[in-house]
């Protein structure tokens, strides 16, 4: 519809000079190619770079990340014979397509049974060792923490929303409870902050950034404005090969 209305004011701006026609057209023609590259951005698609803009005639699809797992459907002809003639077909090729797909992470509950034996002429009885937790006693896997954690500090979603998406997949983990994982984790990473911490302070220039955040102090009715630090390690512009931290 919109390229048929371009043609249109074009065939009444060969007619006439008019200014406004001419406004009109290549409003027309810039909202056709503000759509087109809408279109490309959803669907994929895009320019090739290494071909000047002047001679793009043509789009490529970027192709999907090669580090990730493939699952392939094979699917194989129902017909064995010719449909025309009624011989055997033979193999000739594939054709293959790519579509990218999401697999949604899925709760589950890892139930350990330690087996408890008892010796026959005494009461002496034995079972096997508990396996180690990241929290003592607690419920949560390394693998649930570590979801807790990413969500909380890489995606910024708050322990609330956590909840809540928790609740949807069947659940009740209250904000409280997910509070509480966070602290305990924080404290198993202590020896990890405290190397990291030494090794960015031991070098000659550190980069630091201080940000003001509203906190809720113990006893306090009101927060007050914290302080979060940042240091930051990296020499890699001066020459170095020491890894930044």
């Amino acid at each position: 519809h919109l390229r048929a209305q371009i043609e249109k004011l074009r065939r009444m701006l060969f007619g006439t000079r008019s200014e406004k026609l001419r406004r009109e057209v290549e409003q027309a023609e810039a909202l056709l190619n503000q759509r087109r590259q809408d279109s490309d951005r959803y669907s994929g698609w895009e320019d090739d770079p290494q071909v000047p803009r002047q001679l793009r005639q043509s789009r490529h699809r970027r192709p999907l990340p090669a580090h990730l797992p493939r699952e392939i459907h094979r699917l194989e002809s129902e017909e064995s014979c010719c449909p025309e003639c009624g011989s055997e077909l033979d193999y000739l090729g594939e054709v293959s397509a790519e579509q990218l797909e999401l697999v949604s992470s899925a709760l589950k509950v890892i139930r350990t049974v330690r087996v408890k034996k008892a010796c026959t002429k005494c009461d002496c009885i034995v079972e096997a060792p508990a396996p180690s937790r990241p929290i003592e006693r607690g419920i949560a896997g390394s693998g649930l923490l570590a979801r807790v954690l990413t969500g909380k500090y890489c995606e910024h979603l708050p322990l609330y929303r956590q909840s809540e998406i928790f609740a949807r997949q069947g659940a009740e983990l209250s904000r409280a409870l997910l509070s509480n994982w966070v602290d305990a984790c924080c404290q198993l990473m202590t020896p990890l902050n405290d190397a990291l911490y030494r090794y960015v302070m031991n070098t000659r220039k550190v980069h630091t950034d201080d940000i003001p955040v509203k906190v809720l102090a113990p006893g306090r009715k009101k927060a007050k404005t914290g302080r979060i630090w940042t240091y930051v390690r990296d020499d890699r512009n001066a020459g170095s090969s020491e890894p930044p931290a």
